[in-house]
């Protein structure tokens, strides 16, 4: 058979087989045993163990289950709120300083958490119900958080980026520094946007807010300071050369779970426990879904179709946007049905080779990708973070947290079309920092 021929086979079948309701991770492993042995008889499952085991014997996957011990242990203490409060106390003055204060804490709670449906509860808990309170349309308080929660899959430390890094052996600390830019865009233009509504709503009263003393906006930052600096630690460690990404993630984690310690009273052996069990099923999780995808990978390149797919692109007599147009509409669509992690893990082995034929950066598509897997965390019919919200606040029908989400989407499109015309928005501080790229 035709390996174009049989790719389509292949991706019609995983469809078929994710859409079962199988997990993704065994969904990858039935499909890679079906057509290996398919093809290349039985002896060729002797391989298949070697493959799995071998796929995560990779020094940098450590940093993986590191930065989900960080972000759960932040997540399972009151920095969400308190990261909120402080905002709000310090930009009370400014119009609109309440739905700013939401993105901002979202921005730098996905920071510190690095997960995206964290960042929704969390964040959303105080500020939804705050923003209803003093009259924001139910659209803007639920839309404004769901999104401002995808942020946490772009700006560093993100568990997919370093996903992205270990499937294409790209830097994985290029990766954190070009989400930086990109990621303060989408804040900025989601802050416009939600200003915009808001003020096109007509009720400008809702641009002014309360006022603090000096003493209340003081007397909460010695409780969200030190998990900030938590984070900018960990940039300086892992930029100015003084450890791996791996290491300066093991460290932060056991940082973030002293201070959770210390300031947030997190004593309870149970807690603790609950924070480990969560990390270790996440972490688990993830990994099984990169050791299969390892093997779905040998599959598709023993079976030529990741070679056959890439020399039909190149002999393709098309205009390389044209091309990257195509691949966005693929991507929008996966993100629409998987998780960001998967979409990376399945799509890369293919695409890769796709892109750098077309003379496109791969650092500059790992940004374009991962915004196109936002867009699919606030769109049905998964939209993880549309159910989290609704979770927050069952009293706001899922309709009216997708309409408020949209505009957000609309955003995100913005972004990557920015991207696209000035890809220095993604490439310009890895190069400045780490110089340029060989």
């Amino acid at each position: 058979m035709d390996p174009l021929t049989l790719g389509a086979f292949v991706a019609v079948c995983t469809i078929l087989v994710l859409f079962s309701g199988v997990s993704v991770a065994l969904g990858l492993l039935i499909v890679s045993t079906g057509f290996v042995m398919l093809f290349d008889g039985m002896r060729s499952l002797e391989l298949l163990p070697e493959i799995l085991f071998g796929k995560l014997d990779n020094f940098a996957l450590l940093s993986i289950p590191m930065f989900i011990i960080m972000g759960s242990s932040i997540a399972s203490t009151r920095a969400g709120a308190e990261l909120y409060e402080a905002l709000e106390r310090w930009l009370t003055r400014v119009p609109g300083g309440l739905v700013i204060s939401n993105l901002g804490a979202c921005a730098l709670f996905a920071a510190m958490s690095g997960s995206s449906p964290a960042t929704c509860a969390a964040i959303g808990k105080m500020g939804i119900p705050e923003m209803r309170k003093r009259g924001y349309p139910d659209g803007v308080a639920a839309g404004s958080i769901a999104a401002g929660g995808t942020l946490g899959i772009l700006i560093p430390p993100s568990v997919t980026m370093i996903v992205y890094g270990i499937a294409t052996e790209t830097s994985i600390g290029r990766l954190f520094l070009a989400g930086v830019i990109p990621g303060l865009l989408l804040v900025t233009l989601f802050m416009a946007w939600s200003l915009y509504s808001t003020w096109k709503s007509g009720n400008r009263e809702l641009l002014a807010t309360g006022s603090y003393t000096w003493k209340e906006k003081f007397e909460i930052l010695p409780r969200v300071v030190p998990f900030l600096l938590i984070i900018v630690g960990v940039l300086y460690a892992m930029y100015g050369g003084v450890a791996t990404p791996s290491e300066t993630a093991a460290v932060g984690a056991l940082l973030c779970l002293i201070i959770a310690m210390v300031i947030y009273k997190l004593w309870n052996p149970k807690d603790l426990w609950v924070v480990l069990r969560d990390s270790t099923k996440e972490s688990v999780m993830i990994l099984f879904i990169i050791a299969a995808a390892g093997v779905f990978s040998y599959m598709l390149s023993s079976l030529y179709i990741t070679q056959s797919i890439a020399n039909w692109i190149g002999t393709l007599d098309v205009n390389p946007w044209v091309l990257m147009i195509a691949v966005n509409i693929f991507l929008l669509i996966a993100g629409f049905f998987l998780p960001p992690v998967a979409v990376i893990l399945m799509a890369a082995p293919i695409l890769l080779p796709i892109i750098t034929t077309a003379g496109f950066d791969p650092i500059w598509f790992a940004v374009v990708l991962t915004i196109n897997m936002e867009i699919g965390l606030i769109s049905p019919p998964v939209g993880l973070n549309l159910y989290v919200i609704n979770g927050i606040a069952p009293d706001i029908s899922l309709k009216t947290i997708l309409t408020g989400s949209l505009p957000f989407v609309g955003c995100m499109v913005l972004a990557i079309v920015l991207l696209c015309f000035f890809p220095g928005l993604a490439t310009w501080l890895p190069d400045a920092v780490m110089g340029a790229a060989r």
